[in-house]
């Protein structure tokens, strides 16, 4: 396994790590987010949504993408979210995905290793980014591929991967996993249909013991080891998945930022004592990535 440990984690401690690095679990409260202004964002055909907006004839527009971003930057301001902005690149179309070439671990920011050649420019641009700020990452993975929509710190002691085999491979998985598993966490796979390209466009965590999911896109087994361990999952259909309607972000595990295309999704959370917060997401969901992918938690409470 090729893991390149720049802190405690090897067992030594070069640069301390300040304690308000780090994240315990997906829907504690959120404080600080590491988001990247959409200037150069496109459609990049790598993934089905992708490919179907571009046979669609869609065109980035990228006025109404840096208004649709500053929105959620506001929304997430509004919330009392401090945003540090990773600076955009000229020729990193996804860098306005921040979720994929990092995750903040309980022990500081990880690097990942993403898939595709320009995503492995995200993660040195965002490690280089992430010192500046005094989040100085723990560890940088280098085995295997292994990108943060597939990542899932679902609560304390446990952490979820996906395993498409595509983005994230079973080497990626496994460097990751065995991270968690040192300090005692437990650690559940989830393979899915690489067409989903992500776990977070199947699967995304509310509160502590709920999801939205895709049922009829998770393997039967990850359901039933999910179900087993207290997690209900809300529905959401096909349909609703493609269009990024399960990508969501849990600021609280009560506040949800949510797609405005997702009616039916807004009524269900609310139903189910949740506050759904819709914002316009139109240039990003054709792009492949919804508001888990554009957000990338730097600290969350607790």
């Amino acid at each position: 396994m090729k893991l390149d440990f720049l802190q405690h984690l090897s067992g030594g401690l070069d640069r301390p790590v300040p304690a308000r690095w780090r994240v315990v679990g997906e829907t504690k409260r959120l404080t600080d987010v590491m988001l990247s202004s959409p200037l150069h964002l496109a459609p990049v055909p790598c993934c089905a949504a992708t490919i179907d907006s571009l046979a669609g004839g869609f065109e980035t527009d990228i006025g109404l993408a840096l208004d649709q971003h500053r929105r959620v930057r506001g929304a997430l301001e509004a919330l009392g979210v401090r945003c540090h902005m990773l600076p955009p690149v000229p020729g990193l179309p996804d860098l306005c995905f921040t979720r994929d070439s990092v995750v903040t671990t309980p022990w500081g920011p990880l690097i990942l290793n993403p898939a595709l050649p320009h995503r492995q420019s995200e993660a040195d641009h965002a490690e280089h980014f992430l010192r500046s700020i005094g989040a100085w990452p723990v560890a940088r993975i280098r085995d295997g591929t292994i990108e943060g929509g597939d990542v899932c710190i679902a609560r304390e002691g446990l952490l979820i991967v996906g395993q498409s085999g595509v983005r994230t491979t079973r080497a990626g998985v496994a460097a990751l996993a065995a991270l968690f598993e040192r300090q005692g966490w437990e650690v559940l796979v989830s393979p899915f249909d690489p067409q989903h390209l992500h776990l977070d466009t199947i699967f995304c965590m509310l509160d502590e013991h709920r999801a939205l999911a895709c049922i009829d896109a998770l393997d039967p087994a990850f359901v039933a080891q999910v179900r087993a361990r207290g997690i209900e999952l809300l529905p959401v259909e096909l349909a609703e998945a493609k269009a990024l309607g399960c990508n969501v972000v849990s600021i609280d595990g009560t506040t949800i930022l949510i797609s405005d295309a997702q009616p039916r999704l807004r009524v269900m959370l609310a139903d189910a004592g949740f506050d759904p917060v819709p914002l316009p997401i139109s240039q990003f969901s054709a792009c492949g990535g919804g508001l888990h992918c554009l957000t990338m938690p730097l600290a969350r409470a607790g």
